[in-house]
C-alpha cells in the first residue's frame, strides 16, 4: 500500500491510502474461496463451484467484505507505521468509486491522542479533611435508628387517624365496576403519609376512625407499572378496622436485640465503624476533587476535539434530562437544539467538557506510566454489581459483558481511574485538617451538586504559566474538506470534575 500525508493540524491527521489492484484481486479470490467451501450451488459439489460463478452470484457481498477488511488492515498498518494513537474512530472517505480491477483509494482523517509528558510526575500537596467520630455523633445516629423502628399501638375506637398514624384496613379496588388483580387486601396496616399507596389514597383516610366504611376514589398514574391500570380511574371500598398511633422505640438493650445485636454496646460499636467508614469516604471524595483541581491548574495540553464534543453532548443531555424531570421544560422545548441557545452558557459547558477530557487523559497516562492495572477479578465484581440491578436477567447481563469488549472497557475505565487517584493520593504530601462531620458533608455535597448539575459547575480558567505536557505537531494546510462522520471515543477514562 502507499501512504500520502495530506495534512497535519495539531492532533488532526489526514492521509490518502492507495491499495494496488493486484493485492485486491488476490484478496477477492481468497474471500470467494471461503464462500465456495460452504456454498450450495445446483450442479456442483460442495467446494467445486468455479470462482467466476461465485463472483457473479455473491460479488456484491464479497466486495463489501473486501473493502471492509482491506481498510481495517491498512488503517492499522498506517497507525503502526506512523506511531499514531487514535482518539476516535477515523473518518473514511472514498477518493473515487471502487470497481474490479482498479486500485482502492481512500482518505482517512483521524484525531490522535496527545503525547503527555508525565516523566518525573510528583503528586501535589493536599489537605486531608478529617471528621472524628465522637460519642455525640454515635448518640445521634442511634437515636435516628430508634426513630425508624417505631411501632404502632391500637388507639381508642373514637380516635381519628392523622398523618403519621397507621390504619388497619380491608380494601377492594374496582375499575369500571370490576375488581382487578392485586387490588384487594385484608388486615393491612397502612401508615398515612408513607406514600405506599397511589397518590390520593392515604390522604382520603385522614380523619377516619375504627368502624368507618369509606369509598376512596383515585386515578392510577400514567406511568403505573401495571399497564392495564395506567391512567385509569378506580374506586376502593375501605373498611377501617383500627386506628393505630405511633410509638417510637427507646434506645435500650431491647432495641439492639430486636436489630440482631447482642447488646446496646455492640450496636454502638457497629454504628461507630459505619460512621468512620462514611467519613473516610467523604474525606477521599474531598481530596479527589482537590487533586483534580491541582492537576487541572498544573497541566495544559491540546485535547481531541471529537472527545470534547462527546463529553459536551453528555453534559448537555444531562442538563436537558434534569430540566425535563424537574418539570422546568419538556422534551419538545429542546427539539433541534444541539447546545444551549445562550453562547456564553454553551462555551462554559464546552470548557467543562474539555477539562474533564484533559484530566481523564492525564490520569490515564499517569496510571500507565506507574503500572496501575485493573485485574479481571475487579472487572468481574463490577459485572456482578451490574447484574444485580436486573433481577431475573442476570444471565443475559453476564453474556452481554462477556461478548462485548466495549461494554467491558466502559466498566473498567472508572475502576482504573479510581485506582490511579488512590495511587496519586497515597504518594502525595498530606496535611491533616480536623473538621466537623457537618462541614465535611457540606463541602462534599456542594461538589456532588456541581457534578449532578454541570450548569452550576464553574470552568477553571488556567493561569498562563503551566506545564506544557503535550508535544504538538506542526500544522499543515488541509488538502481537502472532510465530511462529518459519527465518532466513537477511544477507551480512555473521562475524569468527572
Amino acid at each position: 500500500m502507499q501512504i500520502e500525508e495530506l495534512a497535519i493540524d495539531g492532533l488532526k491527521h489526514e492521509y490518502k491510502i492507495t491499495v494496488p489492484a493486484k493485492d485486491l484481486d488476490a484478496r477477492m479470490d481468497a474471500i470467494l474461496t471461503e464462500f465456495r467451501a460452504t456454498a450450495k450451488i445446483k450442479g456442483f459439489r460442495p467446494g467445486k463451484a468455479p470462482l467466476s460463478l461465485l463472483k457473479r452470484m455473491h460479488g456484491e457481498r464479497a466486495q463489501g467484505q473486501l473493502l471492509n477488511e482491506t481498510m481495517q488492515e491498512t488503517s492499522a498498518k498506517l497507525f503502526e507505521e506512523k506511531k499514531l494513537k487514535p482518539a476516535m474512530r477515523p473518518e473514511v472517505d472514498m477518493v473515487s468509486e471502487y470497481d474490479d480491477g482498479k486500485d482502492l483509494e481512500y482518505k482517512l482523517t483521524i484525531e490522535v491522542l496527545p503525547e503527555i509528558d508525565v516523566e518525573g510526575f510528583k503528586a501535589p500537596a493536599l489537605d486531608r479533611w478529617i471528621a472524628e467520630v465522637d460519642e455525640k455523633a454515635i448518640d445521634a445516629f442511634v437515636e435516628r435508628i430508634a426513630s425508624q423502628q417505631k411501632s404502632f399501638k391500637k388507639a381508642a375506637k373514637t380516635a381519628k387517624a392523622d398523618q403519621g398514624d397507621a390504619v388497619l384496613i380491608n380494601y377492594v379496588g374496582r375499575v369500571d365496576g370490576e375488581e382487578f388483580d392485586g387490588g384487594a387486601g385484608e388486615d393491612f396496616q397502612l401508615e398515612l403519609g408513607s406514600g405506599m399507596f397511589i397518590p390520593g389514597f392515604e390522604e382520603q383516610l385522614v380523619g377516619a376512625k375504627a368502624g368507618d366504611n369509606k369509598v376512596v376514589a383515585v386515578t392510577f398514574p400514567d406511568q403505573y407499572q401495571a399497564e392495564n391500570l395506567a391512567g385509569k380511574a378506580a374506586e376502593f371500598t375501605v373498611d377501617v378496622l383500627e386506628v393505630r398511633k405511633p410509638s417510637e422505640a427507646e434506645v435500650n438493650e431491647d432495641l439492639a436485640k430486636n436489630m440482631g445485636f447482642d447488646d446496646l454496646a455492640t450496636l454502638r460499636s457497629s454504628v461507630k465503624e459505619q460512621l468512620e467508614t462514611d467519613n473516610a469516604g467523604l474525606t477521599r471524595a474531598h481530596m479527589k476533587r482537590a487533586l483534580l483541581d491541582a492537576l487541572a491548574d498544573e497541566y495544559d495540553f491540546a485535547v481531541p476535539a471529537g472527545m470534547v464534543g462527546l463529553e459536551f453532548g453528555q453534559i448537555w443531555q444531562q442538563i436537558q434530562q434534569d430540566a425535563i424531570n424537574s418539570g422546568e421544560a419538556t422534551a419538545e422545548d429542546f427539539e433541534g437544539m444541539d447546545e444551549p441557545a445562550d453562547k456564553a452558557e454553551a462555551d462554559e459547558f464546552r470548557a467543562i467538557a474539555e477539562r474533564r477530557v484533559r484530566l481523564g487523559l492525564l490520569l490515564s497516562e499517569i496510571g500507565v506510566a506507574n503500572k496501575v492495572e485493573v485485574n479481571q477479578e475487579e472487572v468481574n465484581k463490577r459485572v456482578i454489581e451490574e447484574a444485580r440491578r436486573f433481577p431475573g436477567q442476570e444471565a443475559q447481563v453476564f453474556e452481554y459483558f462477556q461478548k462485548n469488549d466495549e461494554a467491558r472497557a466502559q466498566l473498567r475505565a472508572p475502576i482504573f481511574e479510581e485506582k490511579v487517584v488512590d495511587f496519586v493520593i497515597e504518594s502525595a504530601k498530606l496535611t491533616d485538617k480536623t473538621v466537623t462531620r457537618d462541614e465535611l458533608e457540606a463541602a462534599v455535597r456542594a461538589l456532588d451538586e456541581e457534578e449532578a448539575n454541570p450548569g452550576a459547575e464553574k470552568a477553571r480558567k488556567k493561569p498562563a504559566a503551566k506545564k506544557a505536557a503535550a508535544k504538538k505537531a506542526p500544522a499543515k494546510k488541509a488538502a481537502a474538506k472532510k465530511a462529518p462522520a459519527k465518532k466513537t471515543a477511544a477507551k480512555k477514562p473521562a475524569a468527572k470534575t
